[in-house]
């Protein structure tokens, strides 16, 4: 268990620190890897694991995704170790993706989050049409 330390030093490499601190590297970490981007980019990687996609396969299976906001996720993803990324020298050049070992193992928990929000959405849809119906004032 961690404990909320304001004011407190960060924590050293490899020590747990308090995802209540913004500084705290694995608050940021889970800000990286806690967009609907990344769970997407993830999800269509380990289906094709342990091969490689190339950028514009990527985008064509994630639905909504922009170029921009597929190369940002991507370029995030390889940073983190949790992407390789292979260039061939071709004419234009072929950029292929796979997941590492360590982006593998992001997948379970990842799947556990989208089949959480898949098996909730119709209580929180019912939620938020009760909360839009309600009288102003009456939600917190």
């Amino acid at each position: 268990m961690t404990t909320s330390r304001t004011g407190a030093p960060g924590p050293r490499p490899g020590e747990r620190g308090d995802v209540l601190d913004p500084r705290c590297p694995a608050r940021q970490l889970l800000d990286r890897v806690g967009t609907k981007w990344t769970s997407m980019v993830v999800k269509v990687l380990a289906e094709e694991a342990p091969a490689e996609l190339r950028f514009a396969e990527l985008r064509r299976r994630i639905p909504g995704i922009s170029q921009k906001m597929l190369s940002v996720t991507l370029r995030s993803l390889v940073r983190d170790g949790l992407v390789a990324r292979r260039v061939e020298a071709t004419v234009p050049p072929a950029v292929h993706y796979r997941l590492t070992g360590l982006g593998l193992s992001l997948e379970a928990p990842l799947s556990a989050l989208r089949t959480w929000a898949e098996t909730h959405m119709p209580e929180i849809d019912r939620n938020n049409q009760l909360a839009d119906e309600a009288p102003p004032g009456s939600t917190p």
